[in-house]
C-alpha cells in the first residue's frame, strides 16, 4: 500500500547486484508511476525512466527543455511506486559540472538508484536522430567526475552515455568510453550502436557494465536479450515502448469515439475496472481505512 517497501539504499545495492550477476537485465521504460508497478508485477528486475518520455509527457520534444526539478520530481514519483531499482536519464546533467553535482544529489534525494549523463551539447537531440554534436573530451569527463564526486551513497550508479559514435565513428566511441570510465563512470551507455559487432567492441574496450538501448524506429535493430548477452551487454532498456503503446491505444479509441459515437467496440482491449483496482491496491487501502475508522455513529440520545 502507498509506496515502495524498500529504501532507496536497498534499491541501489540491488542495482549493483543485478549488473554484476552475469545475466542480462531488462529495464522497460515507465511513463508514469502506475506503469512502474506493472513492470514490477510482470517480473522485470528494474525500471528505466527516459528523458524523452518525461519531455513528451509534458508535450515537449526531447531536446533538453525539461528542468532538473521536473525530472527529479517525476522520476521520484515513479521510483517510489516500486521496489525495483530505477535508472533515470539525466540528459547532460542540467548545466556545468557544479550543476551536474547538484543534479546527482537531487536524484539521490528523489530515491533513484542511478542516472546516466551524456556527452552531447545542450540543447541536445534524441540519441537516434541525425545532426548530433558532442562536447570535447575534457568537458565530458568533467561532467562524470563531478557526478561521481558529488554522490553521497557510493552505490548510486553513475552511468556515462556517449553519443560520439554517430559523429566520429566506432573507434572514437571506444576511446571515449575508456576515458569516461577513468573519470569515474560505473557503467557505459554507448548510444546508437549499429550492430552487435559494435556492442562487442565497446564490451571489449571497458571492464564495467554496458547498456543497450532497444528503442523502436532507431539506429539499432531490435536485438533479443540472447543476442545482446552473447556480445557482453549487461542491461537493456526499452525507453519509449510503453508510452508509444499507450498513446497508440489512446489514439485508436479516440478515432473510434469520433467515427462510431461510442467506445464499446474498444472495451475488450481496455484494462478492466477490477484490474485497475488491483494495480492501485484498492483492497489494501480499503482494509486500512476500515481498520482506522471502524466506529459507528451513535444515535440520538
Amino acid at each position: 500500500m502507498l509506496y515502495s517497501e524498500k529504501a532507496p539504499e536497498q534499491k541501489r545495492h540491488r542495482l549493483r547486484e543485478l549488473l554484476s550477476c552475469g545475466a542480462i537485465q531488462q529495464f522497460p521504460g515507465a511513463f508514469n508511476p502506475l506503469s512502474a508497478r506493472l513492470i514490477e508485477e510482470k517480473g522485470f528486475t528494474g525500471v528505466y525512466i527516459s528523458g524523452a518520455v518525461l519531455a513528451n509527457d509534458l508535450g515537449l520534444p526531447d531536446i533538453g527543455l525539461t528542468t532538473l526539478t521536473e525530472v527529479a520530481t517525476r522520476a521520484g514519483q515513479i521510483a517510489r511506486m516500486t521496489d525495483l531499482p530505477c535508472l533515470v536519464d539525466a540528459d547532460t546533467g542540467f548545466g556545468e559540472p557544479m550543476n551536474v553535482a547538484r543534479s546527482v544529489q537531487e536524484l539521490e534525494n528523489a530515491g533513484l538508484a542511478g542516472c546516466h549523463i551524456e556527452d552531447q551539447f545542450n540543447p541536445k537531440r534524441c540519441g537516434h536522430l541525425d545532426g548530433k554534436n558532442v562536447v570535447d573530451l575534457d568537458t565530458a569527463t568533467k561532467r562524470i567526475r563531478a557526478a561521481a564526486d558529488a554522490r553521497r551513497d557510493p552505490n548510486f550508479l553513475i552511468m556515462a552515455r556517449t553519443d560520439i559514435r554517430a559523429v566520429d565513428g566506432l573507434q572514437a566511441a571506444k576511446d571515449r568510453a575508456k576515458a569516461l570510465v577513468d573519470a569515474g563512470a560505473d557503467a557505459i551507455f554507448p548510444e546508437a550502436m549499429r550492430d552487435l559487432h559494435e556492442f562487442r567492441a565497446i564490451r571489449d574496450a571497458v571492464d564495467v557494465p554496458i547498456l543497450a538501448n532497444m528503442t523502436e524506429f532507431g539506429k539499432s535493430d531490435l536485438f533479443t536479450t540472447d543476442q545482446l548477452q552473447a556480445v557482453g551487454v549487461n542491461m537493456v532498456i526499452y525507453p519509449v515502448t510503453l508510452l508509444r503503446s499507450a498513446m497508440g491505444a489512446a489514439e485508436r479509441v479516440l478515432e473510434t469515439l469520433k467515427s462510431l459515437g461510442s467506445q464499446e467496440v474498444r472495451v475488450p482491449e481496455m484494462l478492466t475496472r477490477g484490474r485497475l483496482y488491483d494495480l492501485v491496491d484498492y483492497e489494501a487501502y480499503n482494509k486500512f481505512d476500515s481498520g482506522i475508522f471502524n466506529f459507528q455513529i451513535p444515535g440520538n440520545p
